[in-house]
């Protein structure tokens, strides 16, 4: 039945989720350089519209219609047809359906904007547009599908994923390391040094994700209980750990801390405990931010530095590595023994890992596949990369007609 208060609180939760990707447009706006500082934000802002308009037309439909074999929802939602602006999509429900698509909507329009942190500063516009429209269709709504719809095979399974963690992070992670390597390096990468133009607007988007995440996470109850509360409290204290983790590593490592590095630690975090947040407790979010931050610290430096890739802004680096610590550690540490709520019922520790292993499996090897096929598509139709004239003068003019900054002297 329909609860008012549970209302209020998803639609509360779902502007905190909307918010998140302005923030993600400050947070990659000022790791980049001054001449991109516009268009990275635009990736950012357009996915907003982009997303929007897919979700209503045919995304909730494809993600969250009745079940079509495990795989995917059916087309009886298309435009929103029979999605009740009063009642819930199911008996047990406690939100309307209309206020859980929205909610769910937030989902679908961050991701893509997750990925354009990999290929930044060298994407056509017009090129991230058909990309997009074709990935949140091709790859998120089925992978959604899978893990959170009634139905769907890795629901079915018991694969645990509260919030996101591999809907949202390892989907986004892994399509933007396969961007990253089909669109290639930066020209001047990695001998030029890049260095981020403006750590105010990152460290403001920071903060406007981490308030944001609270309702990403505690919202994925659907419900304003005790589960919400806990998930609101474990997030901010795997975010805090990480964010000290991520600047502990560095400063043992470097001789110094960096707000650049608490920063990305503590989006490390908020990464991590994603999955998880519905399920473990505070000594296990302890766990899962220290683990993040010096994994994600390791994949975002040593890593990329070793393989070669150019990962503009780390997307795989803190969300690939990120969302699969916390799959993974999710398994773990959802044990009452371990302070988390329990396994179910007839579930072993070992069996939970192995469904959040075969589902981190299948979503990487899917989201891989699927990207690249979707890159080559969109480089024969309309080119996935600026020519190098317009990389050297910067995208915000070659590609916007206008700058970040303007100066009168």
């Amino acid at each position: 039945m329909v609860n008012s208060g549970d209302t209020a609180f998803i639609l509360i939760a779902s502007a905190l989720v909307l918010l998140m990707t302005p923030g993600l447009a400050l947070f990659y706006g000022g790791l980049g350089r001054q001449k991109n500082v516009g268009s990275t934000m635009m990736y950012s802002f357009a996915t907003i519209g982009i997303v929007g308009v897919v979700w209503v037309l045919w995304g909730y439909t494809l993600a969250f219609g009745p079940d079509i074999g495990g795989f995917i929802g059916g087309l009886d939602y298309f435009g929103l047809a029979g999605v009740s602006a009063s009642e819930g999509a199911d008996p047990d429900a406690k939100i309307p359906a209309q206020v859980f698509m929205i909610f769910q909507g937030m989902f679908a329009i961050i991701t893509p904007a997750l990925i354009t942190g990999a290929f930044a500063e060298r994407m056509k516009f017009s090129a991230f547009v058909v990309f997009t429209v074709l990935w949140v269709t091709i790859v998120y709504t089925p992978v959604a599908h899978w893990v959170w719809a009634s139905g769907g095979w890795l629901f079915e399974m018991g694969a645990l994923d509260f919030a996101g963690g591999t809907v949202v992070h390892i989907n986004a992670g892994i399509a933007g390391l396969v961007a990253a390597l089909v669109l290639g390096k930066r020209k001047g990468y990695p001998t030029t040094p890049m260095p981020p133009h403006n750590l105010g607007y990152t460290l403001v988007g920071a903060a406007m994700l981490w308030v944001g995440w609270f309702g990403f996470n505690a919202g994925s109850e659907l419900a304003a209980d005790g589960t919400a509360g806990m998930a609101m409290l474990v997030t901010q204290v795997s975010t805090a750990t990480a964010a000290l983790a991520w600047m502990s590593v560095e400063w043992m490592k470097h001789g110094k801390p960096s707000v650049l590095g608490i920063v990305t630690g503590a989006v490390a975090g908020l990464v991590a405990i994603t999955p998880a947040s519905g399920s473990v407790g505070p000594m296990g979010a302890i766990a899962l931010g220290a683990a993040s931050g010096v994994l994600c610290f390791w994949g975002s430096t040593m890593l990329k530095q070793k393989l070669g890739y150019d990962d503009s802004l780390d997307a795989f680096g803190v969300h690939g590595i990120g969302g699969i610590v916390g799959a993974m550690l999710t398994g773990v540490f959802v044990s009452k023994g371990l302070g988390g709520l329990g396994l179910a019922e007839g579930t072993t520790m070992a069996s939970q890992v192995w469904s959040q292993f075969v589902g981190v499996a299948f979503t990487v090897i899917y989201c891989a596949v699927l990207s690249f096929v979707i890159l080559k598509i969109v480089d024969a139709l309309v080119g996935l990369r600026v020519t190098e004239e317009d990389e050297d003068r910067g995208l915000d003019i070659s590609l916007h007609n206008e700058q970040g900054y303007y100066s009168d002297v």
